[in-house]
């Protein structure tokens, strides 16, 4: 009995081992749908994980969200598009350095027929103007997104308070949203990525584009493990430094749908000197 009793322990020790080290190689990772949507991640976290042995969970959120996800520490890295609340993040001390991924821009879409006349304007404040002039259904995702902090800041640009019956909040990721304003013949907001992605199954035209405010850098943060110790920092580090990297970068600029490029590379690998 005693040495079945200590077998039976070693097999269990061993199995609690095996657990752990399947834990320790888990990476959470909370990012917008705009990189889930587009198919990026696709791209990105199979050729991550075959040089790293992570493997990576993705929860994909709205920006604001993610952020949330990373200071209450249910994630272990967050990669967003909304620079001051990425700040914000860091400052307040739920991340580490912010390291710049890539960019591409917003644009509106919108029904082909074009009731507020925005086709061809690159001043997206005056579009949106002609838009709530017109009372043409505006349909905004309403989510704390990165999108959403773009919008309202284009909105507050603009000089209008949008509300009433021509501008409706979705709550909902942006490949729904282009979904709903298709079917509602609606003009929204989205990353260019996205409407790329899925621009072949929508009604909805890109009328609006160019605009330097429209510009859209998507960073990439660790969680502080002094907030939360038992957050997967070394996981973390490993796929900031693939994604600025040589091979990550070139793997964002190379992936194009019909022939169109959705992200450009922006980063600099910067150390996180041991913060």
């Amino acid at each position: 009995m005693p040495g079945r009793t200590l077998l039976y322990l070693v097999i269990v020790t061993l199995a609690l081992g095996t657990g752990a080290t399947q834990a320790a190689q888990t990476l959470r990772l909370a990012t917008t749908t705009s990189t889930e949507n587009s198919g990026l991640l696709g791209v990105l976290l199979p050729a991550f994980e075959a040089d790293s042995g992570y493997r990576v969970h993705v929860i994909a959120v709205g920006t604001g969200k993610a952020l949330r996800m990373g200071r209450d520490g249910d994630v272990d890295v967050v990669l967003v598009h909304a620079p001051a609340a990425e700040q914000a993040f860091v400052s307040h001390g739920y991340g580490l350095r912010r390291h710049p991924v890539m960019h591409n821009d917003f644009v509106l879409v919108g029904p082909r027929g074009d009731p507020a006349g925005i086709a061809g304007l690159q001043d997206v404040t005056e579009a949106l103007r002609r838009i709530a002039a017109s009372g043409a259904l505006f349909l905004s995702r309403g989510d704390d997104s990165g999108t959403h902090k773009k919008e309202r800041a284009l909105w507050a640009a603009a000089g209008v308070e949008p509300h009433g019956r021509w501008y409706r909040e979705a709550g909902q990721g942006m490949g729904r949203v282009l979904q709903m304003a298709s079917e509602l013949e609606a003009y929204t907001l989205t990353d260019r990525g996205t409407w790329l992605a899925l621009r072949q199954h929508s009604e909805l035209s890109l009328l609006t584009q160019g605009d330097p405010r429209l510009y859209n850098p998507y960073g990439i943060i660790a969680v502080n493990p002094r907030r939360h110790p038992d957050v997967n920092l070394a996981g973390a580090r490993a796929l900031i430094t693939w994604l600025s990297a040589p091979e990550g970068q070139q793997r964002i600029a190379a992936y194009r749908l019909e022939g169109e490029q959705l992200f450009h590379p922006d980063a600099a690998l910067v150390s996180e000197n041991g913060r």
